[in-house]
């Protein structure tokens, strides 16, 4: 079967506030494969794109971390099947010698395909029947595979209509707050702010 490979777009918060939806974009197309993943999984996520260091490791970084010791590594993550609403996920890894497919959750399999610096692929099968054509009036993530927007997450002081009313001073403390309460995606938001603001 074909396979398409795929790059993520960004985050978007969903219908529940313990639900985030992942964009992915195929490389070399306009259609984008909407997927619901977790909270967790989300801010392993966003903390790896955005280029947070956690104050300790988060499980996914555990995994990278003990792979790596071991000479293991991540080939490729394949989004293989959709079922019942459902993406299932494999991840290809290797030794050096023999090559495995094991079995994972679609976020999983990608906050590790981050963090490994591997392909995502999907197939075109998958692409047809779940991928969509955002229009120019649609709400889209923010772009770009680098950066992607990170999601939005509860806020227990600033909501994100309101970050851009406060100062660099008082978003850099705000910052150093939710770092220290391990926060990353509030963390990741205001880290956005404040290039923002640095930048005009």
């Amino acid at each position: 079967m074909e396979k398409i490979q795929l790059h993520i777009l960004g985050i978007s918060s969903g219908h529940t506030s313990s639900s985030y939806t992942l964009i992915l974009e195929e490389t070399d197309g306009e259609r984008k494969l909407p997927i619901i993943i977790g909270a967790f999984e989300a801010q392993a996520i966003a903390i790896e794109i955005e280029k947070i260091v956690p104050v300790r490791p988060m499980t996914h970084d555990l995994f990278f971390n003990l792979a790596t010791a071991f000479h293991l590594k991540i080939k490729e993550v394949l989004i293989h099947k959709l079922q019942d609403g459902v993406f299932y996920a494999n991840i290809v890894c290797t030794d050096g010698t023999t090559e495995e497919e094991i079995d994972a959750r679609t976020s999983d399999a990608i906050a590790l395909a981050l963090r490994f610096k591997c392909p995502i692929y999907t197939y075109e099968e998958i692409m047809s029947e779940a991928g969509i054509v955002l229009g120019d009036n649609d709400t889209e993530p923010a772009t770009g595979e680098a950066a992607p927007a990170a999601p939005s997450a509860p806020k227990p002081k600033k909501s994100k209509d309101t970050l851009s009313s406060y100062s660099i001073e008082e978003l850099e403390k705000m910052l150093e707050e939710s770092l220290d309460e391990e926060n990353y995606v509030l963390a990741a938001k205001i880290r956005d702010e404040i290039k923002k603001k640095q930048d005009h």
